[in-house]
């Protein structure tokens, strides 16, 4: 009896060691990813002012949850964005419009298309759950904002009142999460649309 006390004790002893060499692992690598994380924020806030569309990554990081990784890597997917005559093309080219199914005189709406750049269309609507809640300008927005025209940021708010309100309609309607992200990350294309148009890209070397 007491040996089987003795051996069950070693293996408990056995497994949290084991566990905390686990975690002790999993820490290390965590500290390593974010040190990478920094890393390449610190590479791209350096490279963003030398690029001609640097003026856009600086603007749409007016928008709730679009800070300086988000902005870039939008804007590296899908360069200018003022080459879309309106919105709605951008949504496509993005791939998060509705696609179609017809059959005969039939025409059913199908899930987003998902065309175009996956990296840009994950980026926004991560950037989407931001809008989750309510309206509001903290610490972290106005920062992003102080040297952006007053023009851009007054879009930055409608879109905070449009799209945080329409999350919450959604929800109430008993739309399903995903489903109110897709749609607002959809709208919030629209916005980045409407600031990219507002600023002129500058020239290098010129």
């Amino acid at each position: 009896m007491e040996k089987e006390a003795s051996s069950l004790a070693r293996q408990s002893e056995l497994r949290s060691s084991g566990a905390a060499d686990s975690l002790s692992d999993l820490s290390q690598r965590l500290d390593q990813a974010i040190a990478r994380k920094d890393l390449i924020e610190a590479q791209i806030e350096t490279l963003v002012p030398e690029w001609s569309l640097g003026p856009v990554v600086e603007a749409l990081q007016a928008l709730r949850g679009v800070a300086l990784v988000v902005a870039a890597g939008v804007v590296a997917e899908i360069g200018d964005m003022r080459r879309f005559d309106n919105p709605r093309q951008l949504m496509a080219f993005i791939g998060l419009v509705p696609g179609e199914h017809s059959s005969g005189s039939k025409r059913k709406l199908t899930g987003i298309t998902k065309a175009g750049s996956t990296v840009a269309r994950r980026l926004i609507v991560e950037a989407s759950w931001s809008y989750r809640m309510p309206a509001k300008v903290g610490q972290a927005i106005m920062l992003r904002q102080q040297s952006i025209a007053v023009s851009l940021r007054e879009i930055a708010w409608k879109a905070q009142i449009r799209l945080c309100g329409r999350y919450r309609r959604m929800l109430a309607r008993g739309k399903k999460a995903p489903i109110v992200i897709t749609a607002i990350a959809r709208e919030l294309v629209g916005f980045m649309w409407a600031i990219a148009r507002e600023v002129e890209p500058k020239t290098i070397g010129a």
